[in-house]
């Protein structure tokens, strides 16, 4: 019975599965945006600090838009299990590639399940992830302005305040 059900979704079956897998990464990034934001909190980057709590609920936000369109369409989405967090790190430019490190892996799985949609013609789904797409490229893009200000600056005293700064209000 469960599998007749699942073959008269409205959302393509594979599809779901590689959803889902998604919310977990992006339960994950959520968990890992939380322990870097603690870190820097820790260290007296206050700026920083606020740029990854914001991350952390940004990647939770994410999760449940991907959660709530597989339910919304027939499916079953699944609560993740979130486990692996690192929480600690040398430097703030380590947590700074670690994070685009994360948000690259966030970029490929979505063009995979993207590509997979084209190939089994689920339309709906691919146009729901357009969205996650262009905001991919845009967190890919944020966080290699900021390791940037690293090469141009330094990483010591004064010029990592001046980069927390800076991270804190986007510049």
């Amino acid at each position: 019975m469960k599998d007749i059900v699942r073959q008269k979704l409205g959302i393509n079956v594979d599809i779901m599965d590689m959803l889902n897998e998604q919310i977990s990464k992006e339960a994950h990034s959520s968990a890992a945006y939380l322990a870097m934001a603690s870190w820097c909190d820790h260290n007296g980057l206050t700026g920083s600090a606020e740029f990854f709590y914001k991350q952390s609920t940004e990647e939770r936000e994410h999760m449940l838009k991907i959660f709530r369109f597989i339910n919304e369409n027939g499916g079953t989405a699944y609560s993740p299990e979130v486990n692996n967090v690192l929480h600690d790190f040398n430097s703030l430019q380590e947590i700074f590639e670690s994070a685009l490190d994360q948000e690259i892996a966030i970029t490929k799985s979505i063009n995979n399940i993207v590509a997979k949609c084209r190939k089994v013609q689920d339309f709906a789904s691919e146009h729901f992830l357009q969205w996650f797409v262009n905001e991919q490229m845009e967190e890919e893009n944020q966080i290699r302005r900021i390791l940037e200000m690293f090469d141009l600056m330094g990483t010591d005293g004064i010029a990592l305040k001046l980069i927390d700064e800076r991270v804190k209000h986007g510049e």
